[in-house]
């Protein structure tokens, strides 16, 4: 159902059974999938797509031109996936010629006047609090919580199981399935309530403790510890998922709590 004071590009492709309710602004090189409900006042510009089942509510902007004083200009797309929530005045960005797309993935919620920037890359059932501002080519992984009034710096990288406290400035990867807050930004453990929920076994949980209680809490560096996780401990995926995320970090890792 296509409101007619709504302004919508006769090339832009809507799919089926999709709610386009007044004041709503669809440009040429769009594509919305199946039954998705663009509240009033929505702007759609070009580069969007976005997939089945969305929501997108009013004053939210989709593929707005990036932020980024190096764009010229390039054809470039903003992404949002299936079952994926746009809250009010909330901004997803396109790419740049950096990645050339900005990403949100399936069963997100992106909240009140939060701001996903140029070339982030948001994987799947993700939560970004209200007011919330990502810098462009951040990096979310699967099941990260975002808490409301964050600020992420740019190239920062957050996996997967993470829990960010609210308000919090991060410059620094965020490993996973930990807890982070306090001013300047710690690690507060691991994130408990959200690993159970998602059906880790107290095992997996009592491993990922542990790993992290060397990495943080046994007085060694980065490199030593390391060391000690690869050689103390047997084969498991989440012992993987650490090491690598470690290994692989540009901006190093959150620090650990000065109380420990």
């Amino acid at each position: 159902m296509h409101s007619n004071l709504a302004a919508i590009h006769p090339e832009a492709q809507i799919g089926k059974n999709v709610i386009i309710d007044p004041f709503v602004v669809i440009e040429k090189d769009v594509v919305i999938g199946d039954h998705c409900h663009i509240h009033p006042h929505v702007t759609i510009l070009d580069g969007a797509r976005i997939g089945n089942h969305c929501e997108i509510h009013s004053g939210a902007v989709v593929a707005g031109i990036p932020q980024d004083l190096k764009f010229a200009g390039e054809k470039t797309t903003a992404e949002i996936g299936d079952y994926t929530t746009i809250r009010e005045c909330a901004t997803v960005n396109r790419g740049t010629a950096a990645k050339g797309r900005t990403v949100v993935g399936n069963d997100c919620l992106i909240m009140a006047y939060s701001h996903v920037a140029h070339d982030c890359i948001l994987k799947d059932h993700i939560i970004i609090g209200n007011a919330s501002q990502l810098a462009g080519e951040v990096e979310i992984d699967d099941y990260a919580i975002v808490s409301g009034g964050s600020l992420v710096h740019q190239f920062t990288r957050i996996s997967k199981h993470v829990m960010i406290q609210g308000g919090s400035r991060l410059g620094k990867d965020i490993p996973p399935y930990i807890l982070v807050g306090r001013e300047p930004i710690v690690y507060c453990g691991i994130n408990i309530v959200g690993l159970r929920r998602r059906g880790f076994t107290n095992d997996q949980v009592f491993l990922i403790q542990d790993i992290y209680r060397t990495l943080y809490t046994r007085g060694l560096n980065i490199s030593d510890a390391i060391q000690c996780i690869e050689t103390e401990y047997g084969p498991s995926e989440e012992k993987s998922l650490i090491l690598d995320f470690i290994k692989t970090s540009k901006r190093g890792i959150v620090r650990g709590s000065i109380d420990d």
